[in-house]
C-alpha cells in the first residue's frame, strides 16, 4: 500500500483495511518485529474536526485531484475546512458542510465530465483493450481546460469561500481576472479579502483549497433596557458568617433604608442595534431594544432625566409585587429578637412587642417600643418612648437625640440631648442636656448617677436606707461625655504616634503614621468644637437663672453637685429647692 493511500485514509476518513493487511503479510520475515509478551498502547485517535469536510474514496473531487497529483511534483495536499469566524454556530457547520457537499460534488462532476475517458486514465495503468499500433489519419486535438475558481456563498450569506481546479492539458494557469469574473457571477461583493486576491495567483496550495474570500458583517441586534436595582426586592434573612463560621443571628439586614432624594433604581436604556451586511452587499435589518419602565410605588418618583427612581422621603424601601414603595414607618409586630434581627432604620420605628438582651435598635427618626426593653442597645434621631419601662440588667445603652419617655428605669445607662420623663429611676447612670422629670406614678430616684443641664424635679430622691444618689447639675452632660471619650481617644493616638516615631522607617510605618497624623488633627479640631459649645450653654444657662434640684423630699445619701460645689444631704428634708448662689448650694 502507498504511503499517499494511508494519508488519504486519515484525511478523508477511509482506510482500506485489506490493503493494510496485504502489507502486513509481505512484510520479510526478517524485517517483522518479535512479538513480546506486552503490547504497546494504541495511539489515540486525533479528535475529529467539525468544519472538516469529508469525502469518499471515489468522489470526483478526489479524482480530479489523483489525476492532477500525477502530473504535478510534490502537489500540496487538499484543503477542505470552513473557517467560520464566529459567523457559525456549530450546529449551523454540520448543516453548512452538507451544503458545500452538494455544491463540491456538482462542480466536481461538472469539470469531470469535461475530460476525455482516454486522459482519466493513469500512465500505469494497464488496459486490457488492445493496441492500436497504427497511427491515425489525424492527431486529436490537445484538451484545454482553464483553472476553474468556484465560490461558495454560506446560507446565511455572512460567509464566502473559493476553491480553484487545476488546469488540464493545455489551460491557463489561475490569474487575477479569473478570480474577479468568479466574485462577480457569484455576487460577492462586501468584505472582500483584497490581500489574499493579490496573492493567490502565486500561492503554491493554490488549488484544491477551500479560501475564506470575504467576510459579512455579522447583524448586532439591540438589546432591551432593563432596570438595575439597588435594593432587593424580596428580602430573605441572611445569616453572615464571620471569619471562623460563625453566624451572626443578631443582624439579619431584613430593613432597607433609604434617605429621602436616594436611588432606589434605575433603568439601563436599551442598547442600539448595529446593521448587519452580507458578502453580497445586502444590508441585514437589526432588531431595535425596548426601554425599561421604572417600578414606581408610593412615596417615590422619576428623575428629571426620567431614568432613575428617587425616594421622596427617608424610610424603608419595600417592593410590593408591581413597585417599589418607601415607607416612613417600620413597623414589627412582634418582639425585635431572633425573628427581626437588629433594627437599622433611617425612618420612624414601632416595636409592638419587647426588645430581648443583646439586640440593638439604630434609627434617625422616632422610636416607639410598646412592651419593655432588656438589657439592649437603642439609639434614636428623634424622641425615644417606652410604654412599659426598661429593665437594663446594667447592660442597656439607650441614646435619643430629642426627648426621651419610659414607665420606668433600671439599671441601665441613658443619654438624652433633650429632656427626660420617666415615673421611676432606679440605678441609672444618666447624661441629659435638658431636665429630668420624675413626677407622675412613683416619682422616686434612686441610687446611681443623675446628670441633668437644666435641673431635676422628682418627687422622692434618695431612699430611706439613705442609698447614694449622686447627681450633678449644669454644663452639658452628653457633650461632657463626648468630650472625655474624645479626649481620652486622642491620648491614645497620641501614644500610638509616639511609639511609631521610635520605629524603623518602613511603609507600613509611613501609611499608618498619617493614619494616625489625620485622625489626631480631626480630634482635636472636634475636641476645640466641643469646648466652643460648652461656652456658649454655660453662659445660656446663667441667663436663665442657672439650674435646680427641686423634690418634694430627699432622703440622707444625696450627694449634689452644681458646677465644683459638692453637697451632702444629712437628714430626711422636705420640699426641696437647691441652687447654686454666689458660689455656694443653698437648699430652701
Amino acid at each position: 500500500m502507498e504511503p499517499k493511500n494511508r494519508f488519504w485514509g486519515w484525511l478523508f476518513g477511509t482506510r482500506l483495511d485489506e490493503d493494510l493487511e496485504d502489507d502486513e503479510i509481505d512484510q520479510p520475515e526478517e524485517e517483522q518485529p518479535e512479538q513480546e509478551d506486552w503490547m504497546p498502547e494504541e495511539p489515540p485517535e486525533p479528535e475529529p474536526v467539525i468544519n472538516q469536510l469529508i469525502l469518499p474514496w471515489d468522489h470526483p473531487f478526489i479524482l480530479l485531484y489523483e489525476l492532477w497529483a500525477e502530473r504535478v511534483k510534490d502537489a500540496p495536499l487538499p484543503y477542505l475546512r470552513l473557517e467560520s469566524s464566529g459567523i457559525l454556530s456549530d450546529s449551523e457547520m454540520e448543516q453548512e458542510l452538507q451544503r458545500l457537499r452538494k455544491f463540491i460534488t456538482a462542480e466536481a462532476i461538472s469539470r469531470w465530465d469535461m475530460i476525455p475517458k482516454e486522459k482519466k486514465k493513469k500512465p500505469d495503468e494497464d488496459t486490457e483493450e488492445p493496441q492500436d499500433t497504427a497511427e491515425p489519419d489525424e492527431e486529436p486535438e490537445p484538451l484545454k481546460l482553464d483553472a476553474f475558481p468556484m465560490v461558495y456563498v454560506t446560507s446565511n450569506r455572512l460567509g464566502a469561500w473559493l476553491m480553484i481546479f487545476p488546469p488540464v492539458g493545455e489551460g491557463k494557469e489561475l490569474d487575477r481576472g479569473m478570480l474577479d469574473e468568479a466574485l462577480m457571477k457569484s455576487g460577492v461583493a462586501f468584505g472582500v479579502d483584497a490581500e489574499l486576491l493579490e496573492r493567490l495567483s502565486g500561492e503554491q496550495n493554490r488549488y484544491f483549497h477551500l479560501y475564506r474570500i470575504a467576510l459579512g458583517q455579522p447583524v448586532v441586534h439591540g438589546e432591551d433596557g432593563y432596570i438595575e436595582d439597588f435594593f432587593e426586592r424580596d428580602t430573605k434573612q441572611k445569616f453572615v458568617e464571620d471569619e471562623h463560621g460563625r453566624v451572626d443571628y443578631f443582624n439579619l439586614n431584613l430593613v432597607q433604608n433609604v434617605e429621602k432624594g436616594g436611588v432606589i433604581c434605575q433603568a439601563v436604556p436599551p442598547k442600539e442595534g448595529v446593521p448587519g451586511r452580507t458578502v453580497l452587499n445586502q444590508e441585514i435589518p437589526c432588531k431595535t431594544g425596548k426601554t425599561a419602565a421604572l417600578p414606581k410605588g408610593r412615596n417615590t418618583e422619576a428623575s428629571e432625566d426620567g431614568t432613575k427612581l428617587l425616594a421622596m422621603k427617608s424610610g424603608r424601601v419595600e417592593f410590593s409585587g408591581r413597585g417599589f414603595m418607601v415607607k416612613s414607618v417600620l413597623e414589627i409586630n412582634g418582639n425585635v429578637d431572633f425573628s427581626s434581627g437588629n433594627i437599622n432604620f433611617v425612618g420612624d420605628v414601632h416595636i409592638h412587642g419587647d426588645v430581648s438582651s443583646g439586640f440593638s435598635i439604630r434609627t434617625i427618626g422616632d422610636v416607639t417600643i410598646d412592651g419593655v426593653v432588656e438589657a439592649a442597645e437603642i439609639e434614636a434621631g428623634g424622641d425615644l418612648i417606652v410604654a412599659k419601662g426598661i429593665l437594663g440588667d446594667s447592660r442597656a445603652v439607650l441614646h435619643a437625640h430629642h426627648d426621651i419617655y419610659a414607665q420606668y428605669m433600671e439599671n441601665c445607662s441613658v443619654h438624652c440631648r433633650g429632656d427626660l420623663k420617666t415615673d421611676c429611676i432606679v440605678n441609672c447612670d444618666i447624661y441629659c442636656d435638658g431636665e429630668v422629670q420624675v413626677r407622675t406614678g412613683r416619682g422616686t430616684m434612686i441610687g446611681g448617677r443623675v446628670r441633668a443641664a437644666r435641673g431635676i424635679n422628682a418627687k422622692i430622691v434618695g431612699s430611706k436606707s439613705e442609698s447614694v444618689t449622686t447627681i450633678y447639675l449644669g454644663g452639658q452632660p452628653c457633650a461632657n461625655y463626648e468630650r472625655e471619650f474624645l479626649q481620652k481617644s486622642i491620648e491614645e493616638l497620641e501614644a500610638e504616634l509616639e511609639k511609631l516615631e521610635r520605629q524603623p522607617e518602613s511603609p507600613s510605618k509611613t501609611q499608618r503614621m498619617g493614619k494616625v497624623r489625620l485622625d489626631l488633627s480631626v480630634g482635636r479640631m472636634k475636641l476645640g468644637q466641643f469646648d466652643k459649645e460648652l461656652e456658649k450653654i454655660k453662659g445660656k444657662l446663667e441667663e436663665q437663672g442657672g439650674c435646680r434640684l427641686k423634690c418634694d423630699i430627699a432622703y440622707p445619701g444625696l450627694v449634689l453637685n452644681i458646677e465644683n460645689e459638692t453637697l451632702h444631704l444629712t437628714k430626711e428634708t422636705s420640699s426641696v429647692v437647691a441652687r447654686l448662689v454666689n458660689g455656694e448650694i443653698h437648699v430652701m
